[in-house]
């Protein structure tokens, strides 16, 4: 298994569309089915793989893509926020390292644990 370095993070504020340019690097066959604000940019679950792209720089013009396709999971967590601590969280085990969602309570875990489970299982 390689490894990722420390655990990779983001947060997923709420749900919202599909941009332009994410739909531009679908494959054929491939089908958006949530999309999530993340801190400046967008995180995006289709059929096949997560897809996070995180803008950096001050303008924001060079967008890093990170994809974790759904064949590299082998196993998933997932943990529902409480009345403390309001953020869910979702926990990803893949052959590169681990990595972890952070989902704002607008956010619905148990969706998006559906949409995982139906494409890893």
């Amino acid at each position: 298994m390689a490894n990722v370095g420390s655990i990779m993070t983001w947060t997923f504020y709420e749900e919202t569309d599909v941009p332009k340019e994410v739909e531009e690097i679908l494959i054929e066959g491939e089908t958006a089915e949530a999309a999530y604000k993340t801190v400046r940019d967008v995180a995006v679950v289709t059929n096949k793989r997560i897809i996070i792209a995180d803008r950096q720089g001050i303008t924001g013009k060079k967008v890093e893509i990170y994809t974790i396709p759904f064949k590299s999971i082998v196993m998933y967590s997932s943990e529902n926020g409480g009345k403390i601590d309001l953020n869910a969280e979702l926990e990803l085990w893949t052959r590169a390292g681990k990595f972890k969602l952070l989902l704002n309570k607008k956010v619905n875990i148990r969706k998006l644990d559906r949409i995982i489970a139906s494409h890893i299982l």
